[in-house]
Parts: structure tokens; C-alpha cells; sequence
């Protein structure tokens, strides 16, 4: 009897393939499934969810010197924060897109402002919903946003 592998490299459905092929499929929805469940809920005020509360009549405020203007890329992160909890992360990223394009300065800072749209999409739409929106910008800094608020 004749024992030939060509028969077999010839199919290419070796059985390396076959558990490729189901990790492929596989450890995808794993990911999402446990982050899911590891979701958290975060302070995007920075300040602890029982801490005090400022009055325009504080004493302190009056006092204070004027807020020094904010640098374009901290605006332009606020903006699309607002953008991603009025419309959706999709328009964000198209906005985001078209200010790096308009004003290259800001492409070194795109992937912390991606990655931040990616963590607030996440708080807002679950982890599964906030990946669809993902668009090719700043590379994949979206998706770590995503993938880093419910890893």
C-alpha cells in the first residue's frame, strides 16, 4: 500500500488549518463576551462620584484667575466627546478625520482623541455596538479605546 501526503497538502484542510480557522472565529467573540462582563463604571469628571460640588456663589471662584486658554486639541476632544453622546462615535471619527486633514498639528495627538472616543463609545453604547462604529482612523486607536474600557 501506498502512503502518499500530497493527497493531503493538496485539500490544505490539515487539522493546524482547522483549529486556525476556529480561533479565528472563536477568540474574537471570547474578547468581546469577557469584556462585556469586565465593563466598569468610570469617573470621566476625574473627581470621585461623591465629591463636592462648586457653586457660582464659592468665594474661592471669584478669587481665581482667569482659566488659560486651552490648548486646539483638548477642545477638539471635548467636542467629539459631546458628538459621541448626542449622535454617534461614526460622526465623531468623520470629524476627527477632517480636523487632522485640515490642520495636520493635530494628527500627533489623533490617537489619544480616538482612543478616548472609543472608551466614551463604550460607556454609551456597550462594547460590542461601539466597535461597529470603527472607522480607519489613527490607525486602530478607536478600537483600543474600545478594546481598553471593557478589557
Amino acid at each position: 500500500m501506498k502512503h502518499s501526503t500530497y493527497e493531503a497538502t493538496r485539500r490544505g484542510r490539515g487539522p493546524a488549518r482547522r483549529i486556525g480557522r476556529s480561533l479565528a472565529f472563536v477568540l474574537p467573540v471570547v474578547l468581546v463576551l469577557s469584556g462585556t462582563l469586565a465593563v466598569t463604571r468610570v469617573s470621566w469628571s476625574g473627581s470621585p462620584a461623591g465629591g463636592p460640588v462648586l457653586t457660582a456663589a464659592d468665594a474661592s471662584v471669584s478669587d481665581a484667575k482667569p482659566a488659560a486658554p486651552r490648548a486646539p486639541h483638548e477642545v477638539l476632544r471635548d467636542k467629539l466627546l459631546a458628538e459621541v453622546q448626542e449622535k454617534d462615535p461614526g460622526i465623531a471619527l468623520t470629524h476627527l478625520q477632517e480636523a487632522v486633514d485640515g490642520r495636520p498639528s493635530l494628527a500627533k495627538h489623533c490617537a489619544s482623541i480616538a482612543r478616548a472616543l472609543g472608551r466614551a463609545a463604550v460607556q454609551i453604547y456597550g462594547p460590542t455596538r461601539a466597535q461597529s462604529f470603527a472607522r480607519p482612523v489613527c490607525d486602530t486607536a478607536y478600537a483600543t479605546g474600545v478594546i481598553a474600557a471593557h478589557g
